[in-house]
Parts: structure tokens; sequence; C-alpha cells
């Protein structure tokens, strides 16, 4: 795997492969801290982005494709707190088109079933 980009090592992501799909993790740290004791939102809309950028990338497995991210519309469900400790992030491919993708990427602490956060991410895809 690439390394991770400057942003990615600021948020101190991790990759793991989990079932044939990736996850990052996100460890709570004084970095993601929005107020006291909840991650930041844009934090979490970091990862949800490093996750579905990603997911996007080894789903189309060629390099000179340009991925442009044209729509990115994130949902909050509940905050992401200090007690729950790390957060993970997964995406799906929704669709991906020749010249669109769309992908959807959801976070969350402890209980997968309880999100705190999903992204709707809309890709531009430019093929030489």
């Amino acid at each position: 795997m690439k390394p991770l980009p400057p942003y990615a090592r600021l948020l101190k992501l991790a990759v793991v492969e989990v079932d044939g799909s990736q996850l990052f993790i996100m460890p709570f740290h004084p970095g993601v801290v929005g107020r006291p004791g909840y991650l930041h939102g844009g934090a979490i809309a970091g990862l949800l982005e490093f996750a579905a950028f990603e997911a996007l990338a080894a789903a189309i497995d060629d390099g000179d494709v340009v991925m442009k991210p044209v729509t990115v519309t994130v949902d909050y469900m509940r905050g992401g707190t200090e007690a729950l400790g790390d957060t993970f992030a997964a995406a799906t491919i929704e669709r991906l088109g020749n010249r669109i993708a769309n992908v959807e990427a959801v976070a969350w602490q402890a209980d997968r079933s309880k999100p705190i956060a999903a992204a709707q991410i809309n890709f531009l895809l430019e093929r030489p």
C-alpha cells in the first residue's frame, strides 16, 4: 500500500484489510478534538473522504484515472466521543461508470450498527 498523504498522517489514520476491503481507523487524540471530549466534524469528514477515495481507487485499479470529487454530503448522526475511543470508517461503491462514480462512506465507533456520520461523494472520473 502506498504511503498516506500528510492530512491522513495528521489524523493518525491506519488502514487494515478486513474481508477483502479496507477499514480506516482514526484514534482519538488531541489533533482530532473539537469541543472537549468530542471529535471535530472536519476530522470525521476527512476520515470519510479518505475511505471513499481509497475504496474507489481500489475498484478502478488504474493509477492514470483522475478522481475529482464533485459533490460531498456529510450527515452527522451523533457525536464521536473520547469515551468510545477509536473511530472506524469503510466505504462502498454505489455506482461506478465510465465518467461518474458514487461512493458512500460510513464512520462509527464502538458499534458499526450505530454510525456517527455518513458521506455520499460523487466523483468525476477523467480517464486517459
